[in-house]
């Protein structure tokens, strides 16, 4: 099966890639096995070493890769350069903390000794989005191999350009032989491989749909798996919030990457008193920003990333006012390529399809609350958990209903991000494990309980 590298700016057939016979990807798995054995004794400051020059290589030929991500999949150009520079922030972070996250840790036991280490696992298979082609896949790579695992990376089948640019960052930078490989291959592929005895664990972003084959996989071949299945983000304005910059970054929040981010402001709750002047704010933020040209530096918003997509957020945003929702502003494909006008849908109910279901574009749904309690009650009111904002001038009460969200994240009076510093995930169908952060780099390692006896008397 061909993998097309289509650019959504215009429709059209960039590359084509043919998925890899079961020989190639078998060669590249015992590869994998077999760097495993030195990466994981190679000294972890070492280790440090190569994810600094991995950040080196990333800044250096950052106007590149970023270009290939715009052409690959619609990213605004000024977002690719970010996404790479993040990118190479994320390579530093963990070079410089991974030390100190990956130290044994004391412990008090009846022996002489006793400490807890972290010890790498081996080969983990991570399969990856689209989306944020470069991101996702280093957030999941720097504190992995900093840990000393090796990692086999699937990426989306629409972006098989930037699987192999990754690829050749990590055998241009000089890392031994097979610590980082891709592999052009299906989903139900990926999902048979993560039985093999080779794969020590596996780790997704992406659909519920494919959180739920890849936890069976795992669940069946008794593998760890860290799963981030997307959100339905709530955007809580309270009453007592700053309207404008609630609004401004509100805006951003819902259609930064053309609309088309997990942790996307996606549901805009607003308490009922303040709700015309909110809308109106945000209407006029929203109408601001720039659709075009993904590869001018001035567009904000490019086109979605597959017509497929299109058609999906199209479909969610008819029936949705089919039940009542109303269309305040955009809502339109453009062409050529896959543009689709950014919008407000206004008397959303959580049963519509804008209330419940991810809008993966740039639509804001936006739910009206009588009351904080009733925001705090839509807010959870979804199936997915994995990050809300907050907006309200009373950081006490902010802090106390931040612990009634139901959410892996809250930001407050901001737009949720992530940051290698901070970890990074969900709870309900979003998912479970994290990413970044201590956390992220514990979640592919055998924490081992080492005991040094003799028995105390």
């Amino acid at each position: 099966m061909a993998m097309l590298s289509v650019n959504p700016a215009t429709g059209e057939e960039m590359a084509r890639f043919e998925e890899f016979g079961d020989r190639e990807v078998e060669e590249r798995v015992q590869k994998a096995r077999e760097a495993f054995k030195v990466w994981r004794k190679t000294p972890v400051d070492k280790r440090a070493a190569y994810l600094q020059a991995t950040a080196g290589y990333l800044r250096q030929n950052k106007g590149e890769l970023a270009r290939l991500m715009t052409l690959e999949m619609g990213k605004p150009i000024a977002q690719a350069e970010a996404e790479v520079e993040k990118c190479a922030w994320a390579c530093e972070y963990f070079a410089e903390k991974g030390a100190e996250f990956l130290s044994p840790i004391p412990k008090e036991g009846t022996g002489h000794q006793a400490y807890v280490a972290f010890r790498p696992l081996g080969p983990v298979l991570a399969i990856m989005p689209w989306n944020f082609p470069f991101w996702q896949v280093f957030r999941f790579a720097a504190p992995a191999l900093m840990a000393g695992n090796v990692g086999l990376l699937k990426h989306a089948s629409n972006v098989p350009q930037c699987s192999l640019a990754i690829e050749k960052i990590f055998r241009e930078v000089g890392y031994p032989d097979g610590v980082f490989q891709s592999l052009l291959i299906s989903g139900k592929k990926a999902s048979e491989l993560i039985g093999h005895p080779a794969i020590a664990a596996a780790t997704l972003t992406g659909s519920g749909g494919a959180g739920e084959k890849v936890g069976e996989a795992a669940g069946r071949a008794l593998k760890k798996v860290v799963l981030e299945l997307g959100g339905s983000d709530p955007f809580i304005v309270l009453a007592d919030a700053d309207l404008k910059e609630a609004a401004r970054v509100g805006a951003w929040a819902r259609n930064q990457n053309n609309g088309q981010s997990c942790i996307a402001a996606k549901r805009f709750i607003v308490e009922e008193k303040v709700a015309d002047e909110f809308l109106h704010h945000f209407q006029r933020e929203v109408a601001a920003l720039k659709v075009g040209d993904p590869l001018d530096p001035e567009t904000q918003i490019g086109p979605l990333a597959r017509g497929d997509l299109r058609d999906t957020l199209e479909d969610q945003v008819e029936r949705s006012v089919k039940e009542g929702a109303q269309l305040l502003l955009g809502g339109r494909r453009e062409g050529p390529g896959f543009y689709y006008d950014p919008g407000i849908l206004t008397r959303v109910t959580p049963s519509m399809p804008a209330g419940c279901e991810e809008l993966f574009g740039p639509v804001a749904a936006v739910l009206i609350a009588k009351d904080e309690e009733e925001a705090i009650r839509l807010a959870n009111d979804t199936s997915y958990g994995l990050g809300a904002s907050l907006w309200t001038r009373d950081l006490e009460k902010a802090e106390r209903l931040a612990g009634d969200i139901e959410a892996g994240s809250v930001f407050i009076n901001g737009m949720v991000a992530s940051d290698p510093r901070l970890p990074f995930g969900g709870v309900k169908a979003s998912g479970h494990g994290r990413e970044l952060s201590e956390f992220g780099i514990r979640e592919f390692v055998n924490i081992q309980t080492v005991w040094i006896g003799p028995e105390k008397k």
